[in-house]
Formats: C-alpha cells, sequence, structure tokens
C-alpha cells in the first residue's frame, strides 16, 4: 500500500504533464481541423485539446470572462435562493436582453455542445436497440415526414444551430433549406460544413435574429418552416411564429419540437422544488422561462395559425422498449459515453480547472464548465420526475 501511495503522484503528475505538453503543441501547431462528416472534438481527451486550440472561435482570452460575468449576471441568484430569476422583474429582464443573452450564451457554449454532442443540437426519443445518433437522425427526419419536405420545396430552419440537422434534413429530402441563427460564430462553422458537405448551393446558413424574420426575407418566399428545440429562447412567441407565419406561402406547414414544463404530469409551479429544477434548465440554457404545452399551442393559434397536432414526443419515456431522453446526460463507460458521465463531466471540469489555472485555457473557462456540468443534472432530474420534456411536438399549418 505504501508504494502505491507514492506511485500515484508519480502518475498523476505524468498524466498532467502529458496534457499539458499536448495542449502546448496543439495550441503551437494550430492542429485543429474542422471535420463535417465526424465530430470535430471527437475524443474525450483530444476533444479537450481541440476545444483549447479551436482558431475558429469568436472569443479572445480575456472575452471568455467578461461573456460568462454578463451572461450570469442575467441569471442573478440562480441556484442559490429558489424563485429568485422567476419573478416577473427577473424574467423581463432576460426577455428585453434576450438577443445579447442568446448570442452570448452560444458564444460560449457552441464548441462544448459540438464536443459533448455532435453537430444537432438536440433530444429525441429513441428506441432500444437504436443508437443515439441513430434516434436523431429519425427526429429530424419525422419532421421533414410530417412536413411533406421533398425536393422542389424551401423550408427555413429557425433557430438553426451550427446546422447539423438541416444538413441531415437536405441530404434526406433534397429540399433547399436556409438556417437562421442569432450567432455569428455559428453561421461560420455551420457553413464551413456545408461546404464540406458539397451541399453549399442547397442549404446555407445566415446570421439573424428569429424575432426579426420579416426583416430578412420577403413575404411568402418558403412552403416549410421547422425549429428544433430552439424557440424555448424567444422572449416573445407569438412575435416569433409570426414572423415564421409571414415566410410561409398560404397552407404552408410548420413543425417543431419546444421544450416545455408538464404541469400535465405533475409540475407544480408552486412547488419550491420544480421551481428548483425548471430555474436551473433556464439558467444553464439561456431561456428567459419555460412554457406549457398549452402556452405554445395559443402562441401559434394568436400568430395565424391553425394548430393540427401536438404531442410530447416523449410521452411513452418509462416504456420497456424506449431509451429515456436524458439517459445519454447519465453517459456510459465507453469512449464516447465517458464524457457524458457524471464521472466523466467530473474529470473534464477539473482539466478545464489545472488548465485554466496554468494559464492554458482561458479565464472564465471554469465557469463555463460549471454551468453546463449543473444544467446537466438539472435535466435529468427534471426527466426523470416528468416535470419537463424537450420534444413538444407541434404541426401547424398557415391559414
Amino acid at each position: 500500500m505504501a508504494d502505491d501511495a507514492s506511485t500515484m503522484p508519480l502518475l498523476l503528475g505524468t498524466a498532467a504533464s502529458f496534457v499539458v505538453i499536448n495542449l502546448v503543441l496543439r495550441r503551437r501547431t494550430g492542429s485543429f481541423k474542422r471535420d463535417a462528416c465526424n465530430n470535430s472534438f471527437a475524443g474525450t481527451l483530444t476533444g479537450s485539446f481541440n476545444l483549447l486550440a479551436n482558431k475558429d472561435s469568436v472569443l479572445s482570452r480575456d472575452g471568455v470572462k467578461s461573456s460568462i460575468e454578463g451572461y450570469e449576471r442575467l441569471f442573478a441568484g440562480a441556484r442559490k435562493n429558489v424563485g429568485a430569476t422567476s419573478h416577473d422583474a427577473s424574467i423581463k429582464t432576460r426577455e428585453k436582453e434576450y438577443k445579447t443573452m442568446v448570442n452570448s450564451f452560444y458564444d460560449l457554449v457552441t464548441d462544448f455542445y459540438e464536443w459533448g454532442w455532435g453537430q444537432c443540437f438536440h433530444f429525441a426519443p429513441r428506441w432500444v436497440g437504436e443508437t443515439f445518433v441513430e434516434s436523431i437522425k429519425r427526429a429530424e427526419y419525422y419532421l421533414a415526414l410530417r412536413a411533406g419536405l421533398t425536393a422542389d420545396k424551401k423550408a427555413i430552419d429557425v433557430g438553426c444551430g451550427v446546422g447539423g440537422p438541416m444538413r441531415n434534413i437536405q441530404q434526406f429530402t433534397g429540399a433547399d433549406i436556409t438556417g437562421v441563427t442569432i450567432n455569428d460564430y455559428q453561421v461560420r462553422v455551420g457553413n464551413q460544413y456545408c461546404a464540406q458537405k458539397g451541399i453549399a448551393d442547397k442549404c446555407r446558413l445566415i446570421q439573424g435574429d428569429f424575432q426579426k424574420l420579416p426583416s430578412l426575407f420577403d413575404d411568402e418566399v418558403f412552403d416549410v418552416a421547422y425549429a428544433i428545440e430552439a424557440t424555448c429562447h424567444s422572449p416573445d412567441r407569438v412575435a416569433c411564429f409570426s414572423g415564421v407565419n409571414g415566410l410561409l406561402k398560404k397552407g404552408g406547414i410548420f413543425v417543431g419540437y419546444e421544450w416545455i414544463v408538464l404541469p400535465e404530469r405533475g409540475f407544480d409551479s408552486k412547488n419550491p422544488d420544480h421551481v428548483r429544477i425548471k430555474e436551473g434548465i433556464e439558467v444553464g440554457n439561456g431561456l428567459p422561462t419555460l412554457a406549457t404545452s398549452a402556452e405554445i399551442v395559443k402562441s401559434l393559434e394568436d400568430s395565424g395559425f391553425e394548430v393540427l397536432e401536438s404531442f410530447d414526443a416523449n410521452q411513452n419515456v418509462n416504456s420497456k422498449h424506449e431509451i429515456p431522453w436524458y439517459q445519454t446526460l447519465q453517459g456510459s463507460f465507453s469512449p464516447r459515453g465517458f464524457r457524458m458521465t457524471r464521472l466523466g463531466r467530473m474529470c473534464t471540469h477539473m482539466l478545464v480547472t489545472i488548465l485554466e489555472t496554468l494559464r492554458i485555457a482561458p479565464k472564465g473557462s471554469i465557469r463555463v464548465s460549471s454551468l453546463l456540468n449543473a444544467t446537466a443534472l438539472d435535466l435529468v432530474e427534471g426527466g426523470e420526475k416528468e416535470l419537463f420534456t424537450p420534444s413538444f411536438f407541434f404541426m401547424a399549418r398557415k391559414k
């Protein structure tokens, strides 16, 4: 035991030295290259290297710290005092500062998301025997099929991220798709991927605010619109959905998945524990406030849509035939899955802490890592207690 104890610090020191040396070498050689066909941040350790060697990042070394500080101010009191971010004044502040909040959030987390999740920033219902990637694509293809999207049609992706779903849907349907995201960094990354896949003529991202879609396009230019777990960021869904309505041709279809709380399954806005989980999800994902299914449907109707169908795609989450949507956040002890386990997230956070202390990672990286680790726990707890779903499906038609 004494020999083991004396060897352990040496092993840890050697491992830490290996990490630091590789990080420095990679940063100096600029070895990071984006890959549209694979995860650009693949591998728990090499992915960490690439996060730091990423020359595409829009944030300077000092920019990370100032950006996370500004973001945290919009959620003052979050995770310290239950209810602190649920009162009207707090929500209205985030609604007012929506553009800054969401843009700052995605400047900070886009590469972390891609490292941990891939190019498609969303959840999905999953059958037993189905891989994570298969479930993600199936959820996307389902929207395309329900909307009747084909090669002769034009579609808009409302809140497209780096465009992972858009590229999958384009290759599946042959349609012409334009994605809109508020974040310029995501536009640059996504268009690189479209070019690498040889579909830039049929699939492109533009920078814009989905609250102001009429300023970006002429009226009635799209056959189909879809939104995948994106309009939960909206400070005013009627304004957002009305903009979508104006871009669609008469009879055009709007489909999507929304993040919602589930009072029909037990969520109680007066229960402090439920509020704690809801607020944790909001602060960790840049959301003004989570809506209910009834509020989503009403917003669509008030925006000039006829709601044809709506349901929680995760309604059978406890079926023996399904894998819970949140299980991926719990991870597995596999080369790819380990990073999403609680232990894996702790190891990553420890690595980020060491690198920031050594001034290799930018100041503020620890706080970003802490934010994402905490919200993973909130999402899992919200899913296990069926207080929350990220996959409220809706299908609506322009009147």
